[in-house]
This record gives C-alpha cells, structure tokens and sequence, in this order.
C-alpha cells in the first residue's frame, strides 16, 4: 500500500486527515518517515465560528453603542439612550427591492395549482423610498417628555420639585385636596458580603392639604415607581397639623437645627412670598404657607433642611400659650396700622411689675428665638452722604422734614391740621384748597 500511496502524494496533495482516512495504518508509516512529512501539506488550524456569526445583530449593535457597567459608574454614556442606531433592515423583504421583479422559489411560490410560475416584472412602486425614509426618520427622533410650565420642577424635567398625585386610599378614607411633591430622588448603593453592591432608589416626599395639615417621609425600592409610590403613602401616614396666622404664614419667627443646619425663619405680611431655599419653598405650598422668609445656614443636607424645618414648624406656640407661658399681655404692633399697639392675647393672670424679674428677656424677637440673635449684614452709609452736596440738602430741607409725620398724627389726634396758635387764633388754619368746577352758562 506504500509504493501506490507516494505515486498518489507525488501528484495530488493530500492533508495527513484524509491519508489516514484512506488508510489508517499506511497513514501511520507515512507520517513517521521525516521525507514523507516533509512532503506532505499540513492541515492549518483555524476557527470557523466567532461572535460575528453567533450574535444577532442587535446584541452586535448594543456592544458598539452602549456603555459598560464601569463607564456608566464614571459618568460615561449619559446621552447613550436619547441616541438609537437606525435599524436599516426594518422594512425590507428578500427578494422585493427597487426593481419590483417576482422571483419563483424567494418572492413567490414556484408551482401555483398544477403550472409552473416563471420570473415577471411587476409594477415598479413609487412610494417604496418615501415610507422606508419615513419609517427611518422616526426611528432616530427622540421626544422629550412635554410638560406644562407649571407642573415642571425645579431643574427642567427631572422629578424633584413635581407633583406625583395624592396618597394612595386608606379603606374608606381617601386624601381629598392632597398634594404630593418630591423633594429627593437619587440611586444609593449598599455593599453585603454575600449579595455584593446592592443598587436602590431612594425616594423624599411631602404631602399636604394646603391647610396646615402635612407630613414627609422617606423610601427606597429597587425601582423608581414603587419607591415614589411607597414615600408617597408614608407621607400620607405621618400627617402633622400646624396652625397658621391669617392663613397666609408662621405664626411667629423661630429658629430651629437639625444635625449642622440651622434655618432661622421670619414671619411676613401678605404680599411677600416665598423667599426660601427651593425644598422650604416646596414644604410650604403644600402646607399652605404664602409668606415666609427662610435664611439656611450651615449644611445644605436636602434632608436635614427638611428634618429642621418642621421642627422648627412643631415648636411654634400661638398667641394664647405665649401669653399664659409668660404670664403678660401679648401686644401687636403692624406698620399699615400706624403701629397701633393691639392686644391679641391676655393671660389669665397677669403679672405685676414687682414679679417680673430684672434679668428676664422681655423682647419678643429674642423670645421666640430662644435667646438667639440673628446677625445681619453691616449697613453702610450711602456714598453721596459723604459728598458736599448732601450737606447743602440738609440745610434746604429742614424746615420741612418730618412734615408728612406730623400731618399723619395731627390727623389721628385732632381730626385736623392745626398749631399750638390755633385756640387762639381760629383762623390760622391751612387753607384747603378745591377745584371750582365752572358750569356752562346757559346761552340767551
């Protein structure tokens, strides 16, 4: 079997593999002799399958165009899922394409009943290129989330800042005229031994009804929707009252801390607003606050804010508490009033002037601040008042300042405009003068 096989090798190249398949033992003499290896062409080693051929395409393109876990931790690949790749096969046909032909056996079947279907060309179709661009068209356009003014939150579309609906029903008890808004929501990672890193939303919502009822509370889920809906129902759950004055703010000034933020909160009259930090400013809409002044101190801890703000909301006291706690009259001085004092509260005893201690703090600013002073800013005199020209402002202004004073009081006191020469003297009265109105003569 030697001799035919090296006539056969001397021809035709043959691999060791299909020499041993012709005849396994001449196979083995062959190979052991240094000439005949030499000779012969040795079988080259590759791999016919790769993850080209084993993937769809879809998983092809999701490797070229998203991110990896890592990259996603380092802020890579933020704008990856606003930009989709066009898939070009959507709308196509094998064996239909720009010449519209019928192909037996790839378009169409090749016998119809007993007769034989031959290759036709069919009617070319206009619209072909119109609704594959269109259909490409949409797959590229990514619309953004449409929301009115109005229901946005603070930073565009995110969800800080805007409403989510009431809490959920209770049984027979339902929230009527609630409001929920979310003040936090971000992703917080836990690390267990035996689970690894653990990703969850975490979710800081507040309720209310508008009318001094609220409550606030904090959740965390694996997803955004039930971590939002589970701190929503909480909130509804941990309901807190606050009296309000008038309806439109605090009922006094407080200062209140949590951890290292410190907020210390002013009463205003109606009109003012909200002049707050953004999470403050949220609390007190759905409380029913509409005037209020808030300065934040220290950290700027979105839940410590929080956390301190309704402290300071649960220490407050009404008038009738202050003024039994203190034991004197609780007097109201309001500037569109002409700072006409008005009692707004007495207590049931009231102390004499023998029993009120001299070291005792009867300001009522440093009262309800616990003893606490609020540094303000260093005013400044203005830069003209320096200036030579003031002065000579002064001198010409003199004899009328303090007039429009002096009028007002006159007015509150005595009804009129006088001087101390006025009992004397009746008519040195200010002359007031009127419009005569000239009416039309009849004509002759």
């Amino acid at each position: 079997m030697a001799l035919p096989l090296l006539r056969l090798l001397s021809n035709v190249p043959i691999t060791i593999n299909a020499l041993k398949a012709l005849s396994p033992g001449a196979g083995a003499l062959l190979v052991k002799s240094p000439a005949i290896r030499a000779a012969l062409i040795l079988e080259p080693q590759c791999r016919h399958t790769s993850f080209f051929n084993k993937l769809p395409a879809q998983d092809l393109w999701k490797g070229v165009t998203s991110v990896s876990n890592a990259g996603r931790k380092r802020g890579r690949g933020k704008g990856t899922g606003k930009k989709t790749a066009k898939n070009l096969n959507r709308g196509q046909i094998i064996g239909v394409g720009k010449s519209n032909i019928m192909w037996p056996g790839l378009s169409a079947p090749i016998m119809k009943g007993k007769d034989l279907v031959k290759q036709q060309q069919l009617p070319e179709d206009s619209e072909r290129m119109s609704k594959l661009i269109k259909m490409r068209d949409e797959m590229s356009t990514f619309r953004y989330l449409r929301l009115l003014p109005i229901e946005r939150g603070w930073s565009g579309t995110k969800l800080p800042g805007r409403s989510i609906g009431p809490p959920d029903p209770i049984g027979d008890d339902t929230f009527e005229g609630f409001d929920t808004k979310v003040l936090e929501f971000k992703s917080v990672f836990h690390m267990k031994g035996n689970f690894g890193r653990r990703r969850r939303m975490s979710c800081l919502a507040v309720t209310g009804n508008g009318k001094g009822l609220a409550g606030f509370a904090l959740a965390k889920s694996v997803d955004g929707r039930s971590a939002l809906k589970r701190a929503k129902n909480r909130a509804g759950q941990k309901l807190m009252y606050f009296e309000l004055y008038n309806n439109h703010t605090v009922m006094h000034d407080f200062f209140a801390q949590f951890g290292r933020t410190k907020i210390f909160a002013s009463q205003k009259p109606e009109g003012f607003g909200l002049v707050c930090h953004r999470a403050i400013k949220t609390i007190c809409e759905v409380i029913g606050i509409t005037d209020l002044y808030a300065k934040v101190e220290g950290s700027t801890n979105l839940q410590n804010i929080v956390k301190a703000f309704f402290i300071g909301l649960l220490k407050q006291k009404n008038h009738q508490q202050m003024a039994d706690e203190k034991g004197l009259h609780l007097v109201e001085f309001r500037r569109e009033c002409g700072n006409y004092p008005k009692v707004v509260a007495s207590p049931a005893k009231c102390r004499t002037k023998e029993e009120i201690k001299p070291n005792e703090v009867l300001d009522f600013s440093q009262y309800v601040m616990d003893g606490r002073v609020v540094l303000k800013k260093k005013t400044f005199p203005k830069f003209y008042t320096k200036l030579p020209g003031w002065e000579r402002h002064l001198k010409k202004t003199l004899w009328c300042r303090n007039h429009d004073d002096v009028k007002m009081r006159m007015l509150v006191e005595h009804g009129e405009i006088r001087s101390f020469l006025t009992d004397k003297y009746p008519e040195a009265k200010p002359k007031t003068w009127k419009k005569i109105r000239e009416e039309p003569q009849p004509e002759e």
